[in-house]
């Protein structure tokens, strides 16, 4: 199946050596619930490898749970609209929980706010 593909691929992405791990838009081809899953696994992998990651994404939800740092850039000639540090627990939380709270519900209006406003300017 194509998360299966996906888990294999970023396995062998974190596997690797570089202390730096680039992602655009990994699972802009699977279906939601597939999706999440992944997120979840790539939060986790994430925190555990303990290496820069940078993950292109154009979901506002996506950036919030999977980010500690959001910059959201706008067109030509791709300023930055928002730069936004992330302080949700990254530890053992469950993501539910964590989807479900006040504070990622606002974070993810903001971040949606300025990806529209910047995709308008």
């Amino acid at each position: 199946s194509g998360g299966q593909q996906q888990r294999v691929a970023i396995a062998r992405a974190l596997a690797a050596e570089n202390p730096l791990l680039l992602l655009d838009e990994p699972f802009a081809a699977l279906d939601a619930l597939t999706r999440e899953r992944l997120q979840e696994d790539v939060r986790r992998m994430a925190a555990q490898a303990g290496r820069t990651t940078v993950f292109v994404t154009h979901s506002a939800e996506e950036a919030v749970f999977l980010g500690s740092r959001i910059v959201v850039l706008t067109k030509s000639p791709g300023t930055v609209a928002l730069d936004l540090p992330i302080t949700l627990p990254r530890g053992d939380v469950d993501p539910e929980e964590l989807r479900g709270s006040p504070e990622f519900g606002e974070l993810r209006a903001e971040v949606a706010h300025a990806v529209k406003s910047a995709a308008a300017a």
